[in-house]
């Protein structure tokens, strides 16, 4: 097996538990890559999170 997928410090107890680990991992990238939904920018997500964060934590100080 290739040593960049499984290297001497790896998690993993066995090359096959990397292997596998591998071909899931590439799995989830391929289906996430062909999602015919619309992609966001990483900006507008973290604009949306910050606001919500805010508005829960306003909510918290009234309560």
């Amino acid at each position: 097996m290739d040593s960049k997928i499984f290297p001497a410090d790896s998690e993993f107890e066995s090359e096959e538990q990397a292997a596998s680990h591998d071909r899931w991992l590439r799995a989830k990238v391929q289906a996430s890559r062909d999602d015919p939904r619309p992609s966001f920018a990483h900006d507008e997500v973290m604009a949306q999170m910050h606001a919500l964060i805010e508005s829960m934590r306003k909510k918290a100080d009234a309560d």
